[in-house]
């Protein structure tokens, strides 16, 4: 049988040589783990569509801290469910908001810690909108100024990272001129930049209760459809000063990831979001999946597309197997 010299197979030898040329490798620190904090609770509550995720009371959030720090991992993303909802989601800015008390917690017990906070109002609004309503329009412009508002106060709590995931147009300049005049000049900014309009979103929005109460997020998020403006999307917040850019989900947007590392210069993180966890976890309860194995093949996939770091609900149990593997 006739065939090329060359024989691909010889570098597969043994695990010792696979290790050897191995390209893509995952690390506890390209991973950001999510924090979901409760003004509500007093001790911790499962998220039933989230198994092994857990809503967090403030008096948890520095041994939650602790514990992630203790994995490798540098980040966290902090999310925060607030007690009381309005029309501007004033909750998300105020000084003493679950957010920013969550910040301060985690700057607390873990002083080197990456804290990364999430910047939109569908939490705190009474129609689970991520702006304020002019009507049933979500207001750009008006609701672009809370944004900065948020961003700053979860800057003066000690965020080193804010996350606008509003998808306002023009959220990234306004949050970098807010900080800059109140003196936070060296806080990040990782917008989620082409963040889709995706039904893997469900369960998150049960975490945080934070469904719309009518209509859906179309009108402001990326279709999933259209790759192109996807990327004029990081091309815009690219200009406005982004330090970061983010695609949102991951796993089903492998294709943008690789096109926004190809195309800008820039670090780039992905979201793999929380109906791309419940999908591995579902699957591994009924014995369909082999979670250890698929969640480090999910997570290298996403690195080899061209993420430099990954927000994901499995940071924990993944930090946990690549230090046993090593």
């Amino acid at each position: 049988m006739s065939f090329y010299g060359r024989r691909l197979r010889r570098l597969r030898s043994s695990e010792s040589m696979r290790r050897l040329v191995q390209e893509t490798v995952l690390t506890p620190s390209d991973l950001i783990c999510p924090m979901f904090v409760s003004a509500n609770i007093t001790s911790r509550v499962a998220i039933d569509s989230m198994p092994g995720i857990e809503r967090i009371p403030i008096s948890e959030v520095a041994a939650e801290a602790g514990k992630i720090w203790d994995l490798g991992i540098p980040a966290v993303m902090i999310f925060g469910v607030p007690s009381v909802k309005d029309e501007r989601g004033s909750g998300a800015y105020a000084e003493d908001g679950i957010v920013q008390q969550a910040i301060s917690e985690t700057r607390r017990s873990c002083r080197g810690m990456v804290i990364m906070a999430d910047v939109c109002m569908c939490q705190y609004t009474t129609s689970g909108h991520c702006g304020v309503l002019n009507g049933d329009t979500i207001d750009n412009d008006p609701s672009v100024s809370i944004l900065a508002e948020i961003a700053v106060s979860q800057a003066r709590a000690g965020a080193d990272v804010v996350s606008p995931s509003a998808m306002m147009d023009g959220q990234v300049a306004a949050i970098r001129a807010a900080l800059d005049e109140a003196g936070f000049g060296n806080v990040a900014i990782m917008p989620h930049t082409a963040k889709h309009s995706s039904s893997f979103y469900s369960p998150f929005r049960d975490a945080t209760e934070c469904a719309p109460k009518f209509g859906d997020r179309k009108a402001y998020q990326a279709p999933y459809t259209n790759a192109r403006e996807s990327m004029r999307e990081v091309e815009s917040d690219v200009a406005e000063g982004a330090d970061i850019i983010m695609i949102k989900p991951a796993l089903a947007y492998l294709d943008l990831i690789a096109e926004t590392r190809r195309k800008f210069n820039v670090p780039v993180s992905a979201y793999s979001v929380s109906g791309e966890y419940a999908l591995v976890a579902a699957g591994a309860r009924n014995g369909w999946l082999d979670l250890d194995a698929i969640t480090l093949e999910m997570l290298t996939s996403i690195k080899r597309a061209g993420a430099d770091m990954i927000v994901t609900y499995a940071a924990k149990h993944a930090a946990k197997l690549l230090r046993d593997v090593q």
